[in-house]
């Protein structure tokens, strides 16, 4: 981010234009809106801009701008479309001290305007950085349809009936109040009796928050799928827009982590494979403390949390504790990673079936039914197997699999770093210990990449 988004105070200061033509107008278009002084300097302005000052909404100088002029100004715009002139009379607003935006040229520019969806007081600022003014404007167009005409109607009144609501306690049960004024009782008392019927149902509402009793605690137990936000459910990003307290896992990505409420509580909740990690019991009763507080708690894991997420103890938990608790499913590992190599876990004549198992578990490597397993035609998908490579490999060598049969290793699966590796059962390990992998990996035992099924060679790495 090489522009930090702020909306500067600019009610009874100064903001200072040069220039009198065209692109002078378009900038004031977008000033006039604040209720800054808006001066705007030009040896030869355009009529609009004569008939703007004759109504008093500007102070035009005729004459070009000289040192002084921009002396106090909050902002200062030069559109003289003329760089020349526009780098000179930059030059002397900042000398001015002003903050300068010189129009069509970032480089030379310390701010850029926005695009803005206008609901005052609620202003929905969009910026591309410059990259991409069309983008900027397409997103403008799709917020005007989106938000109600009426946003800022009610914006304003809240805004006078907010000293009122100091009688709720801060967090949820404030938010709770506001949320319903502004998707639910708002709204309605607009349709009934315009904006006369908005303060009477503010009041009426706030009523029931103050009579109603403690907000009680909440969890959702959350898949953050494999890593790509995109995949991530919408009941998801609900949970985490609304969330007071997230814990989550190590694996769980910083960009789902970004789309939690940043007023969240956020706790990492980390543990990895025979090394460090937040005890089980612990992370339980984190869970409970915090939902007893009257919290809504998403405890957040990476993948689906009914896929060796540890969720039977941590509903269990909840349930001891009396409280409710649902599951939100996400996209497992396997489903990101066979989506990633271009094939199905599952094919008519090939195999009617897939294992999901776990490289380790609590106790250690993982015992399974490597005969099984390790028959013609299976297919498996392995989790947490980076350590255990050696050991499953061994026991389905020594059960009578294939040394041949294909084997995939997934690296980062769904995210833009992903690896895929393809290999042998036969040459799993040194392949797995000699390929330097660092993130999640998911193995596929009888699955090879498609772009790999036509070529010939045990051991390659697809990309």
């Amino acid at each position: 981010m090489d522009h930090f988004p702020v909306f500067v105070a600019v009610a009874g200061r100064r903001i200072v234009l040069s220039g009198g033509g065209e692109a002078a107008l378009a900038k004031l278009r977008i000033i006039l809106k604040t209720t800054a002084h808006v001066s705007v300097f030009a040896a030869d302005p355009h009529a609009d801009l004569h008939r703007l000052a004759a109504e008093r909404r500007i102070t035009l100088v005729r004459r070009p701008l000289d040192h002084g002029d921009a002396l106090c100004a909050a902002l200062f715009y030069a559109a003289n479309e003329d760089d020349a002139e526009d780098a000179r009379v930059a030059a002397i607003a900042r000398a001015d001290g002003a903050r300068v935006n010189i129009v069509d040229n970032l480089g030379d520019s310390d701010f850029i305007t926005p695009a803005i969806v206008d609901r005052d007081p609620v202003t929905v600022a969009i910026g591309t950085e410059g990259a991409a003014p069309v983008l900027a404007r397409a997103i403008k167009a799709d917020l005007e349809e989106r938000l109600p005409k009426d946003l800022g109607v009610l914006a304003r009144i809240g805004k006078s009936f907010r000293h009122a609501v100091d009688i709720l306690p801060m967090g949820r049960k404030r938010r709770s109040f506001w949320s319903d004024f502004y998707f639910n009782d708002g709204p309605a008392a607009i349709e009934r009796g315009g904006p006369e019927a908005i303060l009477p149902a503010l009041g009426d509402l706030l009523d029931r928050h103050v009579t109603a009793g403690q907000t009680s605690g909440r969890v959702d137990l959350v898949g953050a799928g494999p890593g790509d936000p995109d995949l991530l459910t919408l009941k998801a990003r609900k949970a985490l827009d609304t969330a007071d307290v997230v814990i989550h896992d190590r694996l769980v990505t910083k960009d789902i982590l970004e789309l939690a409420r940043r007023e969240a509580l956020v706790i990492d909740a980390g543990k990895e494979g025979f090394g460090s990690a937040m005890a089980q019991d612990d992370i339980d009763a984190l869970i409970v403390e915090h939902a007893r507080a009257g919290a809504h708690v998403v405890r957040l894991k990476a993948g689906d949390p009914t896929v060796f997420g540890r969720l039977d103890e941590e509903l269990a938990a909840c349930e001891a504790a009396g409280i409710p608790a649902r599951i939100i499913p996400g996209i497992t590992a396997a489903s990101a990673a066979a989506a990633g190599i271009g094939q199905s876990l599952t094919r008519r004549g090939r195999n009617s079936a897939v294992r999901f198992v776990t490289g380790h578990d609590t106790k250690g490597y993982a015992d399974h039914d490597w005969k099984t397993l390790a028959a013609p035609g299976q297919v498996a998908a392995i989790y947490m197997g980076k350590r255990a490579a050696r050991f499953i490999q061994g026991r389905l060598l020594m059960h009578g699999a294939d040394p041949a049969t294909p084997v995939t290793i997934i690296e980062n699966a769904s995210r833009t770093d992903q690896r895929i590796i393809a290999t042998t059962l036969g040459n799993l390990e040194p392949t797995m210990s000699g390929s330097d992998i660092t993130g999640p990996a998911v193995t596929f035992l009888g699955l090879a990449p498609r772009e790999a099924l036509a070529i010939d060679i045990p051991e390659q790495e697809a990309i």
